[in-house]
């Protein structure tokens, strides 16, 4: 433990200095200048202070103002000696910071049962605040983990979703980093940017109520068929919405919404501009731009030239015209996004 010493007198610094060399663990900094103290405190921190009130060039009360000035220190106690007995000095030097007070002449027994119960003040007060960060650190790795294991369930759902459809793993990786490539450009919160990654895959997990005569048929749907695959989407807004995470919220609300348009044409609610959550209206584009560049069993894969050009012109009808100019904005990520996370070749 480190107690500075602020006196005027060199005496008594060496009389202090002394009796705290008789403490055990405990070494002392003496300063006849306050000034010269003050600035020792900037870089160095005490675990008390013992300071003189009377010193022609500063005060102890005006070195205790600037001292519980610095950052951290409020907390560290601080002993003032006086000869003053005055109670408005004593209520000043209080307000000020002061813990507790010594009368002059000094009584080398009381300094020492002070300054012994000042330390160990200060112990107790550094203990708590080490277990105060030990604490926060331990939920901050048990969240982390929850988050984690969160994360991995919601991907392995996402997974057996897919595995039901002709699309693949790799296919719900691209989607979720393109929508958070356009979350970023718009300015997004770094939070939301990183909310939308991890609950975009979901967007499809309603395909796991729908029917593989459906889901799986080869040619175009029957309006009655195309009906029964529309409620994908509510299926997955309900499977979602029963958690009460703020990722799950998400993806159930991204469920919902990402087969709306912008001119109301989509489903299942018939929403329209921004009626659509933003969520939805991101993966919108993401998706669709996906699937139209990605080669399955029963189709080819479009250029890139082709698939931009189609999403461009379905600006202000399928998707919104801010997603789709940031989805556009800075291309070389999109296609590095497209070369990192490459699908398995089909047989």
């Amino acid at each position: 433990m480190r107690i500075l010493i602020v006196d005027d007198v060199q005496m008594n610094l060496t009389i202090l200095q002394y009796l705290i060399r008789k403490i055990p663990e405990c070494e002392s900094v003496a300063f006849t200048d306050p000034h010269m103290a003050i600035d020792w405190c900037r870089d160095n921190e005490p675990d008390l202070v013992v300071v003189d009130f009377m010193m022609p060039k500063m005060d102890g009360i005006q070195f205790i103002r600037q001292f519980r000035g610095f950052k951290d220190y409020e907390a560290i106690p601080v002993l003032m000696v006086t000869a003053n007995h005055e109670v408005s000095v004593r209520y000043d030097a209080l307000n000020s910071g002061v813990t507790d007070f010594l009368n002059k002449p000094l009584d080398h027994i009381e300094f020492m049962a002070r300054t012994k119960n000042m330390l160990e003040l200060r112990k107790n007060h550094k203990y708590l605040i080490d277990r105060t960060e030990w604490l926060a650190e331990a939920v901050r790795k048990a969240t982390t983990e929850i988050l984690a294991r969160e994360r991995e369930t919601i991907f392995c759902l996402s997974r057996a979703a897919e595995y039901r459809d002709p699309e693949t793993g790799a296919h719900i990786l691209r989607m979720a980093h393109y929508s958070k490539h356009i979350a970023r450009v718009l300015g997004l919160p770094l939070d939301q940017q990183e909310l939308l990654l991890e609950a975009a895959p979901m967007h499809d997990i309603g395909k796991v109520g729908t029917p593989d005569s459906i889901l799986l048929k080869p040619g175009k749907l029957t309006v009655e068929e195309f009906t029964i695959m529309k409620q994908h989407a509510v299926i997955g807004y309900e499977v979602l919405n029963t958690g009460n995470s703020n990722m799950l919220k998400a993806a159930a609300t991204i469920a919902l919404s990402h087969h709306e348009k912008f001119d109301g044409s989509g489903y299942p609610n018939g929403l329209s501009g921004n009626d659509i959550p933003l969520f939805g209206r991101i993966v919108a584009v993401a998706d669709v731009f996906d699937a139209l560049t990605s080669e399955r069993p029963y189709k080819k894969a479009w250029s890139i030239e082709r698939a931009t050009q189609m999403i461009r012109d379905c600006a202000g009808q399928h998707f919104d015209t801010n997603c789709v100019n940031a989805f556009f904005t800075d291309f070389d990520e999109v296609l590095k996004i497209k070369n990192t996370f490459v699908d398995d070749k089909y047989n």
